[in-house]
């Protein structure tokens, strides 16, 4: 059994990797840290997991095979700078301490979208878990990226829902405000706009069949909007699009591009929220308007978005199959 301890366990993020794990058939939960619940039955703070654990919020993590931190922004590699952790651990961090600066003393933390950087993952040590946004769009993307289709700027608007913000309350949060209403935030100047960037240059170079360095991809124009609901994550993601490969073999190119995939799928049609919220899916529909490709990718932003992708991750490094504790119910109406 492989033996996994999880710091900073009392937030969404941390309660995700909880539910996963406590019915994966190959892990052992080891320990929880909380600086705020210590001492705390676990169900007293994520009261779903009532009946189905008894373990207690500890304030230090125990040695264990996997380390996931579930820590605030920033704030992962401050712990790793105050404690000691076995190189032979691996370690996923769901903050974004690592995703566009990977090297942390001996540790090279590799980006953990699955899809584009499996064999990577498998023979590292220390995974930087993406952002929920981020792999909305990036999924959305690559096969362009890998193609070198992506000749002019891309345009993004994404809905997110209210988990993305985390645990703790706040104005954006409260629900006399979130509910039946719609906004804008940080239109242009997103965190994730680099790591997206980053990661879609390196599909983009990976995909050069003469192996030549790319050029640095046009930008991305993205609004990002908080929706009305609780979790899940709508992308609307479009680009000029050159014609020189016709629609239905573009079309085959995404569905090729995932085709190992056991989570991205590209479906004829349209999607929506309610075919992957409680999953680690990701849904993409591929579309054609005068002159442009336009692609819709959809997310739990909790799971594929965050901690699924996390488990997914630690199953790629711990040699496991993939979707191990992954084969979840979706929500469907």
């Amino acid at each position: 059994m492989i033996q996994v301890s999880i710091a900073g366990g009392s937030g969404y993020t941390a309660g995700e990797i909880l539910r996963l794990l406590v019915r994966h058939p190959q892990v052992e939960i080891k320990s929880v840290s909380s600086t705020t619940s210590a001492g705390e039955r676990i169900d007293t703070v994520h009261r779903d997991l009532l009946g189905e654990t008894d373990l207690i919020f500890t304030r230090e993590v125990g040695d264990a095979d996997v380390l996931f931190l579930c820590l605030g922004h920033g704030l992962s590699q401050e712990f790793l700078y105050t404690h000691s952790i076995s190189q032979d651990c691996r370690v996923v961090d769901l903050g974004n301490d690592f995703r566009n600066k990977p090297r942390f003393d001996d540790r090279e933390f590799i980006y953990g979208i699955t899809e584009l950087n499996r064999a990577r993952i498998r023979k590292s040590h220390s995974v930087a878990n993406p952002g929920c946004l981020a792999t909305s769009i990036i999924l959305a993307m690559a096969p362009l990226a890998a193609l070198g289709l992506i000749v002019d700027d891309m345009h993004a608007h994404t809905v997110t829902g209210s988990t993305g913000a985390g645990r703790i309350p706040n104005d954006w949060t409260h629900y006399s405000y979130r509910e039946a209403n719609v906004t804008i935030y940080k239109n242009f100047e997103h965190q994730h706009i680099e790591e997206i960037m980053g990661a879609l240059n390196a599909v983009a170079v990976e995909g050069r069949a003469d192996g030549e360095k790319a050029g640095a991809l046009p930008p991305l124009q993205w609004v990002p909007m908080r929706g009305p609901f609780t979790r899940g994550i709508i992308a609307s993601v479009y680009t000029k699009w050159n014609g020189t490969i016709s629609e239905e073999a573009l079309i085959k190119h995404f569905c090729d591009f995932y085709e190992s995939s056991a989570f991205v799928h590209v479906s004829e049609k349209q999607v929506s929220l309610k075919e992957v919220v409680n999953t680690n899916k990701c849904l993409l529909h591929v579309e054609f308007h005068n002159g442009y490709v336009h692609v819709t990718s959809v997310i739990d932003n909790l799971l594929k978005g965050a901690s699924g992708q996390a488990v997914q991750n630690m199953n790629v490094m711990c040699g496991l199959d993939e979707t191990l504790g992954l084969q979840l119910k979706g929500t469907a109406f």
